[in-house]
């Protein structure tokens, strides 16, 4: 895998190489990258000799129903725990991740804070009015009281809830590498970007280059995906651009849906900016430096302005341990209407073209895992229900492309299959059957195979 050098081209997309990739499992080490690299922290001022210091005198709880004065010093220190006011309007425990100076008085500064209980894709900057100075830990072994709900934690269950959330997506990471993963990703570089007529809040750090390190918003052209620091740039940028669809071959058109392959070597500044674009939305992703190694599947809705870009997967054009996805995403905008449901589906659609059974690359974010037990409890269980007479784990594998040790594991879930004198064993009971699919839920948006229209990479004379 490669890095970003320090000699890497500047600039972006209007015809500028830069260095990007495709996303993958793999930790970066980026030389012109450093952690939070837009903020200021403490330890920094310290040594610009500017730090400046004042306290506050607030009263906190003492115990047994009583409160005493405390002092707290300001600005708060990284590592300091407490509680915020988060958009519910309800109080939750955070701790301050970072914090970064914004005028000359000792109040003005941001924190970014993790919230304890959700995932890290909430993490945000936060003024000081926002935090409950009253709940600051004096000391990290005191409980935290939550005064909004009277939730009470200790060291011990902080730690659980931290460790739960940061394993989310990343089973595969040992433990120093998961460390570093979130040490280099662990404040948010740009906070929004604006594509087509959304404007969108991001979750993850993604490594721009360190030009625009200094923007917190960003404006992607929604067809070439360029992009750009300010509103009048794209503007004129737009008036230039001819594309009003992804560039590659429309392979799939259904309704108002559109499905186009890109390749990455024949179209390297889409695949990297997708790129940049994708490490936005996925935490357990990182970058690889090489997109000519892969093919990418944009997903559309098309009207009279042209087709518009609702999520993608990607995939490799030759895999060794048979991969049928590298990569998925649906854009925040277009979530929870069936569409990553229907990308999943076209990736097994495209490995029964192959003639080929296929799984996805691991390891996957925490929605991703979702999507795909949904998508496989819902095909596996619709056929079972309708067959008659035995069938065999491999036979299932067969008929859905899906590997058979994802349909043993789907079936173990559900406690639908046995291991009996050596072998697997279906138990399919059609009352337990029905309750499993009602259960399951809707299965989204279905793919019409007779509109796909296809040839598989290997065919293409690559």
């Amino acid at each position: 895998m490669g890095s970003l050098e320090q000699n890497a081209p500047a600039g972006r997309g209007m015809g500028v190489e830069t260095v990007a990739g495709i996303l993958r499992e793999e930790i970066p080490i980026a030389n012109n990258l450093t952690p939070g690299a837009a903020v200021m922290d403490g330890s920094q001022q310290q040594n610009s000799g500017v730090n400046h210091h004042h306290e506050v005198s607030v009263m906190a709880a003492a115990g047994n129903g009583l409160k005493k004065r405390v002092t707290i010093p300001l600005p708060l220190e990284v590592g300091t725990r407490v509680l915020c006011r988060w958009r519910d309007g309800k109080l939750h425990p955070v701790k301050v991740i970072e914090r970064r100076k914004l005028n000359s008085g000792p109040d003005d500064y941001q924190y970014y804070v993790h919230y304890n209980e959700f995932n890290r894709r909430l993490d945000e900057w936060v003024k000081l009015d926002q935090l409950e100075l009253e709940s600051v830990e004096a000391d990290a072994d005191e409980k935290v009281e939550d005064k909004a709900g009277g939730l009470k934690m200790t060291r011990h269950q902080k730690r659980k809830i931290e460790e739960t959330h940061a394993e989310e997506g990343h089973e595969d990471f040992d433990a120093a590498s998961l460390r570093e993963h979130e040490e280099f990703t662990k404040v948010k570089n740009i906070s929004k970007i604006e594509l087509g007529r959304y404007e969108i809040d991001t979750w993850y750090f993604s490594p721009f280059p360190p030009e625009y390190s200094d923007c917190s918003k960003l404006f992607f052209c929604e067809f070439c995906l360029s992009f750009v620091k300010r509103k009048e740039q794209l503007a004129r940028h737009m008036r230039k651009c001819d594309l009003k669809h992804p560039p590659g071959d429309e392979i799939y058109r259904q309704g108002s849906l559109s499905m186009f392959e890109v390749d990455g070597k024949k179209n390297k500044i889409y695949g990297q900016n997708l790129c940049y674009l994708a490490k936005l939305f996925l935490d357990h992703k990182t970058l690889y430096y090489d997109v000519d190694l892969f093919l990418f599947y944009i997903l559309c809705e098309c009207d009279d302005r042209g087709c518009h870009m609702v999520g993608y997967f990607s995939k490799e054009k030759h895999s060794e341990e048979g991969y049928n996805l590298a990569c998925i995403l649906t854009l925040p905008p277009y979530q929870r209407k069936g569409y990553g449901k229907f990308l999943i589906a076209f990736s097994y659609e495209l490995s029964k073209k192959e003639g080929k059974v296929g799984t996805p690359e691991r390891p996957l974010s925490d929605l991703g895992l979702l999507s795909y037990r949904g998508y496989w409890t819902r095909i596996l269980l619709d056929i079972l229900k309708k067959h008659r007479g035995n069938v065999s784990i491999k036979e299932l594998s067969d008929m859905t492309a899906i590997k058979t040790e994802d349909v043993i594991t789907t079936l173990q879930t559900l406690e639908l299959i046995q291991y009996r004198k050596g072998q697997h064993v279906i138990c399919a009971d059609p009352k337990l059957l029905e309750r499993h699919l009602k259960a399951a839920g809707r299965g989204g948006l279905d793919v019409d195979a007779s509109k796909l229209i296809w040839t598989p990479y290997k065919e293409q004379g690559g």
